[in-house]
């Protein structure tokens, strides 16, 4: 694009000159399929100086390496219906008789999609294409698509204050404003280090103030709900930890489960589980996750696709009662666990086999 260009936009105030450049279109729309200005030739070429945003937390939670624009993909355009949202999302906690279906969602893409040496870091081929989570028209698809499942809240990868995720955050949220979705946050820099209680303080408090009043936040009781990531090795001292950070009882913490969780003196709001190699995990009386695979971009399968099994999942899922209901994940492809459309399981519904059963309970 020409530099002329980008500073008379700049003049007007249309662009911030510390922005990024990521994607252009021409036209007012390009699509296809419907009336309006068409396209079958059209490219750039940008260039520029400086320095290449820091890449995200890769999906094996260590640092990617700086993103490189990812190969080019056909994509089948998202469905663009309006899906009525079939749970409601209601302001006290689950229970049996009201439960919340809730997905693990990474906002780390396009950045993502390079890791390892491997560009995409995939081993599947996403309908949507190798898309960015910056782009609000994706969002837009991503929360219809989650709500076509049955899924209420989205539960976002968030790596801290002024990280690549966090500053996706207000996206996500504008996004779902009006839908009935709502967005928690999950709070992983637990999972690779033992973030003291005054620096768990000091990010709840941010994600409180930045996020926390916002209508599509999810809260419980008026308090923000964070879900916690945390290590193999993590024990009570862990719960202690984030007992003394939220002292004050503001926002509603879930931590991830660990060997001998329930006998801590200190106990947060709730318990949940993060498995994604297992099939089912059941943490009775409070949760029950499910996962539809497990293959590592740079690895070999751990926990194998398998449709008709995916289904008595969500079926073994529903039947629990449980007040959480997890699906892990929405679209954590490093790993292969995502639910989102795929051209290797797309359907004519254009949500995909796996929401296809969620949104059938399994049937």
């Amino acid at each position: 694009m020409r530099s002329s260009a980008i500073q008379d936009a700049t003049s007007r105030g249309s662009v911030n000159p510390a922005h990024y450049l990521i994607d252009a279109e021409v036209g007012f729309e390009v699509w296809q399929g419907g009336q309006g200005l068409g396209t079958n030739s059209f490219s750039f070429s940008p260039s520029a100086s400086g320095t290449a945003p820091t890449a995200t937390p890769s999906s094996a939670r260590t640092a990617a390496p700086t993103a490189t624009p990812a190969p080019t993909a056909t994509a089948t355009p998202a469905p663009m219906a309006t899906v009525t949202p079939e749970h409601t999302v209601t302001s006290g906690p689950p229970s049996k008789a009201n439960p919340m279906r809730a997905a693990f969602y990474y906002p780390w893409f396009p950045e993502a999609w390079d890791q390892s040496g491997m560009n995409p870091f995939t081993h599947y081929h996403p309908s949507a294409g190798f898309y960015s989570e910056s782009n609000t028209t994706v969002v837009a698809s991503q929360i219809a698509a989650m709500q076509y499942g049955k899924i209420g809240v989205g539960i976002a990868s968030w790596w801290g204050q002024g990280s690549q995720t966090d500053a996706k955050m207000p996206l996500l949220l504008s996004t779902a404003a009006g839908t009935g979705f709502r967005w928690s946050i999950y709070y992983e820099p637990e999972g690779t280090a033992d973030p003291s209680a005054s620096k768990i303080a000091s990010d709840l408090a941010y994600i409180n103030s930045h996020y926390g009043s916002d209508p599509s936040f999810y809260k419980i009781d008026g308090r923000p709900v964070i879900f916690v990531y945390a290590q193999p090795a993590d024990g009570c001292a862990m719960a202690s930890r984030w007992a003394q950070a939220n002292s004050s009882g503001a926002d509603y913490v879930v931590l991830k489960v660990f060997p001998g969780y329930a006998g801590c003196s200190s106990q947060p709001s709730q318990w949940h589980q993060y498995s994604p190699a297992v099939a089912e995990d059941h943490q009775a009386g409070r949760a029950f996750a499910i996962s539809p695979g497990f293959w590592l971009a740079t690895s070999s399968v751990r926990l194998a696709r398998d449709l008709d099994r995916w289904k008595q999942n969500v079926r073994d899922m529903v039947a629990s009662g449980e007040p959480w209901q997890f699906v892990t994940t929405f679209n954590e492809w490093g790993e292969g666990t995502a639910v989102e459309s795929a051209t290797e399981w797309a359907t004519a519904s254009g949500f995909g086999a796996y929401l296809d059963a969620l949104h059938n309970d399994g049937a």
